[in-house]
């Protein structure tokens, strides 16, 4: 659907932006809500990820999901019967179809 307003694309190199002043909230919101999204991809276009992790083949980006801490030691003896009871508690209450979601449980 045209509107028979021209679009002029304006193209920001966002990794050398240094001197330019981060953009506040309302300029953002005003971005977001003039953009248009049936404007197809270009195919020369590059992924966000690309630009900000090189190098990752992740599915995730590392700080939206990052790997579980490494060096802690394990669970042992009465600690690990605990983290145990709790998670069989869980499963327990959810194969009887109750509900704990806000602390109490209920039927659901």
């Amino acid at each position: 659907m045209t509107t028979g307003i021209a679009r002029r694309r304006v193209v920001t190199d966002v990794l050398n932006a240094e001197g330019s002043e981060p953009l506040t909230d309302e300029e953002l919101t005003a971005f977001a809500l003039a953009a248009d999204p049936d404007v197809p991809v270009d195919d020369d276009a590059v992924s966000l990820w690309q630009l900000v992790e090189p190098g990752a083949d992740g599915l995730l980006p590392e700080w939206y999901m990052p790997s579980p801490a490494r060096g802690l030691r394990r669970l042992r003896g009465w600690r690990r019967w605990v983290v145990l009871l709790v998670i069989a508690s869980f499963l327990l209450i959810e194969a009887y179809g109750l509900c704990s979601t806000y602390g109490r449980v209920v039927a659901a």
